[in-house]
């Protein structure tokens, strides 16, 4: 790898491993690094990574959605060219992902805070809306759900104003989390209501969800539903939503964690998010529906 990239620095630290922002040596051009470690099996790489990374580079042919550049795998002990897979219970695979300077996070942050604070221009909502929701129904069209979509995990680039799925679910593959270093909680706020309230089956609507929730951010300059824990973050749900019934949602109250909650009746979306005009509220309460069914 010393080879091929020169490592820059230190960019991220993931649930699976770390992240370097690089300039690969040949052409010049700025990558991003993920650096993974792989549990190996008898056969080698485990057929599940391999899933998923062959799921990774046909999901990054599409124009929203991080290009997967490269694959390295790097065995472990990499002193010994010998060494078969056999003996090295362990290696590394390195994600070579093309470098975008900022995520969705960073630059609502940029305008809601320093020394020039101002909302994002509505042209640029819409233009990144339509950017992730064209990523989105490209996963889901090859039948991936990313289920863990936030302004974090939405790469910009601010000068061509493209936006970028990334960190699509190596979840299943990559059995072993390293822990976070960033100690950052793993953040419910964009989470769908049915996951909360312990669905096993859920579909494509739990993306949708996030994307509401992403869009009333990117107009509103904060967190649509800033919930500290699972239950707070469904406090937050109902009370502005309203709490949800069997009749506007078959089969919640049957949910593994429902219980009984305050009836709360359902308040404004354009009070709460007064810089959205009504096809922008229109959208978004189509986006924020309790039955995931619609």
């Amino acid at each position: 790898m010393e080879d091929k990239y020169e490592k820059l620095e230190k960019v991220g630290e993931g649930t699976y491993g770390k992240v370097y922002k690089a300039k690969d040596k040949l052409s010049g051009q700025l990558v991003a690094l993920k650096k993974t470690r792989l549990e190996m099996d008898e056969e080698g790489v485990p057929p599940t990574a391999l899933r998923e990374v062959s799921l990774l580079q046909m999901l990054s042919q599409s124009l929203y959605v991080v290009r997967l550049l490269s694959v390295e795998h790097v065995e472990a002990p990499s002193s010994s060219k010998t060494t078969t897979s056999t003996t090295t219970p362990k290696s590394n695979l390195y994600l070579v992902f093309e470098y975008l300077d900022t995520d969705l996070k960073k630059f609502i942050d940029s305008h809601r805070k320093g020394p020039n604070p101002r909302p994002l221009p509505p042209p640029l909502i819409q233009s990144f809306l339509y950017q992730l929701c064209k990523g989105v129904a490209h996963c889901h069209s090859h039948g991936v759900l990313h289920r863990d979509l936030k302004p974090q995990n939405l790469l910009v680039d601010k000068d061509k104003g493209i936006l970028k799925i990334a960190d699509l679910g190596l979840g299943r593959a990559f059995t072993v989390p390293l822990k976070s270093y960033t100690h950052e909680i793993v953040t419910l706020w964009y989470r769908a209501p049915e996951v909360l309230l312990g669905s096993t089956h859920y579909s494509t609507g739990v993306d949708i969800w996030s994307v509401g929730c992403i869009f009333a951010e990117m107009a509103s300059r904060q967190a649509l539903f800033p919930g500290d824990s699972e239950f707070q973050q469904l406090l937050h749900i109902f009370r502005l939503l309203g709490t949800p019934s069997e009749k506007q949602w078959p089969g919640v109250t049957s949910l593994r964690d429902w219980h009984v909650y305050p009836k709360w009746e359902p308040q404004s979306l354009g009070r709460a998010i007064p810089s959205l005009s009504s096809d922008g509220l229109d959208l978004l309460s189509k986006m924020i529906k309790y039955d995931p069914a619609e």
